[in-house]
Order: C-alpha cells, then structure tokens, then sequence
C-alpha cells in the first residue's frame, strides 16, 4: 500500500482557516485533512501561517498574520506576553478561555472515559480574572553589573529584561521583587551565574494573604550566608510594614529546583495567614497552598454541595495537603480523615484544625493506598470520599482501596483532565457511576482547568 503523502512542507507558507483549538490553546487548521497545530491562532480566522515542523500524522506552524480576525481576539495586556510563554490565552477573550476548557473536559469524557452521556457544566469562572495569583517565585539574573529579575523566555533560561508586572500576579508580588532586586543591587549582592554555578541570589518568592494582605519574601542563595542581611532587612521592613516574614533558602545544588532542603526565618514570624471563606490559614515559606483563594472557595464549595453531608456522616479526604478542604468539611461531617503523603503538609494541616478550633478532623501522613485498607480492617466505613490527586491522577490500588470501602458517593477534584477520565473509567467497573463534573477555572489565561466530579455508588438491579 502507498504510503500517504504529507500535504503541506516545511517552511512553505499558506494561507489557512482555523477550525479548532487544541487542549493547550493552540488553532487547528487542516490541509487536506492534514492538520497543523498553529499557536495563537483562533477558531473562524484566516491567517498567514508558516509550516515549521511536519510529522506524518500532523505538523506544526507559525502565525505570520491574520487576515480576517475571530471576535474572540484580544489584545494581549501584558508586554511580554508573547515572549514569555507562562500564560498562553491572553490573546483570547474570556469568554473563549472558559468554553475552550469546558471543551477540553468534555473531549476526554467522550474519548477516554466514553461517558458522552455525563453533564459537562459550563467553566465556572472569575469576574476579574487578572491578578490573582498570591505566589510569585522569579529567577534572578545580571546585565551589566546590574540585578535583573523576569520569568526565563519560552523553552529557555534567558530572563525577559524588560519585564516590570505580571498581569496574574497580586500587585504586592510585583512591588515587593521590585523593591528587593533595588535594594540588594544597592548593597552589591550578586545574582547567581547557573552557567558558572557563582554567584548567590537564585530567586525571590514572594507570598501574599490575599484577604490580609500580610507578605512573606523568600531569598534564595547558593550560599549558606546571605550578604548585607541586616541592611537588607532594615531597607525592606521599614518601607513595606505589611512584610510579616523574611526567609533565608539555601540551594547549593545545580538543578531546576527553586527551593533548596535548609530554610530559616530570618525576620518576623514563621507563618503569615489568609482565609478562604471563614477559615484561616496558616502559611510557611514551603507550605502547599492554593495560588487562586477566591476560586480555590468556587471549588471547594462545588466539592461540598456534591459531597452532600449531614452531620452524621464519616469522610476520608485523601491527598489533603495543609488541611484547606478538610476543614471545610468539617463544618458538617461528624467526623473526617486527611491523608497526605507529605510530613510538613500534615504538620500545617494539625496547626490549621487548631487554629480554627476544628477538632472532629484527624490527619495522617501515609500513601493513601497503604492507610486505607489499614482503616477498612479497623472497621472504618467513610460515607464519602473526597480525592484531589496531582496530575498524574490516582494510583490503581488506590482506586481499588477506594472502591472497596464502598462509600455511597465520591467526590474527585481533578487538575489533569485526562487521569480523571482514565480514573472515572476504573471506578465506573468498579461500581460508581459518574453523574456530573462541573470544570472551575483556577488558573485564568493559562490552559490549565480544574474540575470536580460527583460519582455515586451504583445500587444492585
């Protein structure tokens, strides 16, 4: 059988009409049902585009110019945007944003777990959705014997150099890495040289309590001792009151690794604190915690109203970091058990119950698939079970341990769209049927989407 001919060569330029978006943003135009995968293209455009890299299946190109523009495109408000790479949907409009990631879950539900039938909701979404990441970690670099900081360019480790703000991040990040870049070019503290491995300031992390505004800056060194500390200390806190907390991280290794294995609080207190919703939170320089705290409440909210507890009721919440959504249900289970792989998460979890005066929680540190048969033979049975994994989803004897405590519903809080539908397949055999998954965007302008799924226990014909 001959072999197909690719219909389009590398660097031929064409005129194309985007049809689609792929799941990372980028428009999908099809040359004889060739497709090529075109970033920063839109559905219903037509665009000059260059062909720059062709496999048999499919290729890739460049937008040279758009002819016809889709309503849907927005100037991008950050300056840098198309240099940087860490947003990829500032030239669509929100709208869009939001129906591209209801489309990405839906795919995955028809193609992976074949459930087409399952309610997709529409993306739940902010009403501002600008400047609300409270976390910025940012490399630190030098042109001309000066302190340089910015996000690395795309597929690179060169620092964008004309970069002021960041248009996701909380105002206070931007002015707070502003004012330390300032002051420690003042004193002579160099920038860390990863071609030489020299050098001492690696990063600065900035964190924020988006309801207190209290600061946390984390200054990391390739060196054990951090250069004109004192004065550094002094310019800083008697310029911005609301920094809390200064921090020392030590990171001598070569690595792409932002923060290294010895932290010290250097000013101020160990903690700063935020809430979401009525429950405080107590944040250190390495304590897991949402970057989005008005949708981290949109989802949680969704995962409770699926949860549907009474005050009788036993729940497991697995993967439960620092405590955020088992505090929640707290509010109205009888009782529930945090498990999370992470010591220092489960020691900021037991600060939380107690800071809130949360006392019918239990934590504990372990592999969730280890711990809960161990619960199961002590004749534990959680009425519910809430599971938010990292990306690569749920372990299989997890699913399985899951399946086998035979809680009536499930409550799966997903960051990677395609292991939920891999995992909804499983616990579908397994004897949960799926009902309804409602995506939230918690990371508006990037590609990523969250989404919380209700299964519940099927009964016996």
């Amino acid at each position: 059988m001959a072999k197909k001919a690719v219909p389009v060569k590398k660097n031929e330029t064409l005129t194309l009409a985007f049809e689609d978006l792929t799941h990372e943003g980028n428009g999908v135009a099809k040359v004889n049902g060739y497709p090529l995968f075109v970033p920063y293209g839109l559905p219903g455009e037509q665009a000059l585009v260059k062909v720059i890299k062709v496999n048999k299946n499919f290729g890739f190109g460049k937008l040279l110019e758009v002819k016809q523009a889709s309503p849907d495109r927005v100037e991008a408000p950050c300056d840098v945007y198309y240099k940087c790479g860490g947003c990829q949907l500032q030239h669509m409009s929100y709208d869009l944003q939001l129906n591209m990631k209801r489309n990405q879950v839906k795919n995955v539900m028809r193609k992976i777990a074949h459930m087409s039938h399952v309610p997709v909701h529409p993306t739940l979404g902010m009403t501002d959705p600008w400047r609300y990441r409270n976390k910025v970690q940012i490399p630190v670099g030098e042109k001309n014997g000066e302190l340089i900081t910015g996000f690395f360019q795309k597929r690179s480790h060169r620092i964008i150099e004309d970069m002021d703000t960041c248009v996701i991040q909380d105002e206070v990040n931007d002015r707070m890495v502003e004012a330390v870049r300032r002051i420690a070019n003042q004193l002579g503290i160099t920038a860390y040289d990863e071609s030489k491995h020299r050098g001492v300031l690696r990063h600065i992390m900035v964190r924020t309590g988006r309801e207190t505004k209290d600061t946390m800056i984390v200054l990391v060194t390739r060196t054990d001792k951090l250069p004109e500390q004192d004065k550094l200390i002094q310019a800083l806190t008697e310029t911005y009151p609301h920094i809390k907390s200064i921090v020392h991280n030590v990171n001598k290794e070569i690595t792409n690794v932002i923060l290294g294995k010895k932290t010290k609080v250097i000013w101020g207190d160990d903690y700063i604190y935020d809430t979401i919703g009525n429950i405080r939170f107590a944040i250190s320089a390495k304590s897991f915690y949402q970057v989005n705290p008005p949708q981290t409440k949109v989802l949680y909210e969704k995962a409770l109203e699926y949860a549907n507890l009474n005050s009788s009721d036993v729940v497991i919440d697995a993967y439960c970091g620092i405590g955020t959504i088992s505090l929640f249900l707290a509010q109205q289970a009888k009782k529930v058990y945090g498990i999370e792989v992470v010591p220092e998460a489960i020691s900021d979890a037991k600060r939380n119950a107690k800071l809130n005066g949360t006392t019918n929680v239990e934590f504990v540190v372990g592999e969730a698939e280890k711990v809960m048969p161990w619960w199961k033979a002590q004749g534990l049975h959680p009425d519910v079970i809430i599971v938010d994994p990292p990306r690569k989803g749920c372990d299989g004897d997890f699913l399985q341990a899951m399946i086998e405590m035979q809680p009536k519903r499930i409550v799966y809080v997903s960051c990677n769209p395609s292991t939920l539908a891999r995992d909804l397949k499983i616990l579908d055999e397994g004897g949960y049927e799926t009902k309804e998954v409602q995506p939230v965007d918690m990371f508006p302008q990037t590609n990523h989407v969250e989404a919380v799924s209700l299964l519940e226990r099927k009964m016996p014909n």
